[in-house]
This record gives C-alpha cells, sequence and structure tokens, in this order.
C-alpha cells in the first residue's frame, strides 16, 4: 500500500544524531554564531553561482558530520509547496525580459532568477538550521542558548527559563510529529479517507487527527511538568551545569576557516 506515502515523519526537525565527527564535536555556541553567519551571508550574495557554492559547502559539512543524504531530502520535503509557490509567485508576477507569454501570464528572466536565487537560498537555510539540531544535543543547545543570552539577566530577563522553553520546544517536534503519525494510521485503519478527495475534504478529514494530537500534546506538557516539578526544578536559581562550555583550539580555528570562506564568498559574489 501507499501508506508511507502520507507519513508526516518527513519532518526532521529536532532530531539529534550522536556522532564524533568535527562538527558535532565543535562548542554549540560556536555552531549558533556560524549557523547565523551563514545566514546572514545568504541574503548578502545575490548571484546563482554564490549561492550554489554555499550548497556545496553545507553538503560537505553534512559529510564530514556523516548525516545521511535521506535525511536531507526528508528534511526538505515538507516544504516543497512553501517552495513551489515562491518560485511560481516569482516567476509570474515580477515585470523584466519577457522570455515565454501564455495568455496574460508572461515569465521574465529577472523572475526566473529571482526564484532560483530563493529555492536555493531556502534550502541552504533548512539544511544549515537542520544541521545544527541533528549535531547538537537538547542539553548542549539549552546551556549554549543560556550562555549566549546571559547579558540579559542584568535587565532581569528570565533567560533560563527562555532557553529550557526553547529547547523543549525543538525537543518536543519529533515526539509530535511520531504521535501524529500514529494518529493518522489509527485513523486509516477505521476507515476514515484522509488522503484522498480535493482540498476542502481533505482539510474536514484532518480535524479526527488535530484534536486528538493537542490532546496528547497538553498530555505530554502536563506529564513533563510534573517530573520537573518533582525533581525540584526551580528555574536558574543555583544551577550548575555537569559540563561547563569552553571555546577550544578547534572551534577558534573553524570559526577563523569558516570567516574566511564566508569573507571570499561574499567580495567574489560582487563579479559574478
Amino acid at each position: 500500500m501507499e501508506i508511507k506515502k502520507y507519513m508526516i515523519r518527513d519532518i526532521t526537525i529536532g532530531q539529534f544524531f550522536p556522532g564524533e565527527s568535527i562538527i558535532h564535536r565543535l562548542d554549540p555556541r560556536m555552531k549558533i554564531i556560524l549557523v547565523n553567519s551563514l545566514i546572514v551571508m545568504l541574503f548578502i550574495i545575490s548571484s546563482i553561482p554564490s549561492m550554489l557554492f554555499s550548497l556545496f559547502l553545507v553538503m560537505i559539512c553534512y559529510k564530514i558530520a556523516k548525516i545521511p543524504i535521506k535525511l536531507i531530502i526528508r528534511s526538505i520535503k515538507p516544504l516543497l509547496f512553501v517552495i513551489i509557490l515562491t518560485a511560481v509567485i516569482n516567476i509570474f508576477f515580477i515585470e523584466g525580459e519577457v522570455l515565454f507569454k501564455f495568455w496574460k501570464l508572461s515569465i521574465s528572466k529577472e523572475g526566473l532568477l529571482i526564484s532560483i536565487i530563493l529555492i536555493i537560498r531556502i534550502l541552504n537555510m533548512v539544511m544549515i538550521s537542520s544541521l545544527l539540531t541533528y549535531t547538537t544535543s537538547p542539553i548542549e543547545l539549552t546551556d549554549a542558548l543560556e550562555s549566549m543570552m546571559s547579558p540579559l539577566k542584568r535587565l532581569k530577563v528570565p533567560v533560563n527559563e527562555l532557553s529550557m522553553m526553547i529547547t523543549i520546544s525543538l525537543r518536543f517536534v519529533p515526539t509530535l510529529i511520531q504521535e501524529a503519525d500514529k494518529i493518522v494510521l489509527a485513523q486509516k485503519a477505521r476507515g476514515a479517507k484522509i488522503d484522498t478527495g480535493n482540498i476542502i475534504q481533505r482539510v474536514k478529514s484532518f480535524i479526527p487527527v488535530i484534536i486528538p494530537l493537542f490532546v496528547s500534546a497538553f498530555r505530554a506538557a502536563d506529564d513533563l511538568a510534573i517530573a520537573m516539578e518533582c525533581r525540584c526544578y526551580n528555574g536558574g536559581k543555583g544551577k550548575v551545569s555537569l559540563k561547563q562550555l569552553k571555546f577550544k583550539k578547534l572551534d577558534y580555528l573553524v570559526f577563523l576557516f569558516s570567516m574566511i570562506i564566508l569573507l571570499l564568498i561574499i567580495s567574489s559574489d560582487r563579479f559574478l
């Protein structure tokens, strides 16, 4: 049967895959800095060769981290509709040198180029963000966010609670996806036609999935709150980390090498 085709497990954000690669061994704060630097670079460059080269570098990072290619495809599949819709809007609604005209719709050279750049940019951003969660455990991510936002403590901002909320949200994504997948399969086993009919019928058929999913999410959140309370969790008061974050020589070398590459891409983008 075609059940696997409609599974929701294609969403892989929030999953962590342990490893011993250079990327895994980097300080989580350095990973966040590099990810943000790469995203900023993607909005600075505007040529297709530069975009493709940055995509190639991200693929190399995945190879170094030993993350399977199928996971990259799975992380992109849920966004295919958004990517295609963005490309179509730019192709048909940006004016310029007309390459093809059909009825009242026309495809311009500028619209086609902008669509290609946007597609590659979105792919880059999704892959870079996914690589961060693939190679960083939730605990390390929490410690990194808390450490980077520590100056806000002087302004009475609950840094520990904020970082904990962000990490728990990311961690709950795979759990909710698995729960939604079970509910969909259970509804199909009872004869529900979730993946047939027009768009309106499909939206209506997902109501029996959404309601149990919300109930399950609230139940899981309540269980987590009780577990944290039983373990005397009281925020950041008197908190001591088991593993102290400290930049190492490897972090500085990777940062220096990455900044050189980014500057070269930005400077060469003007001539492409």
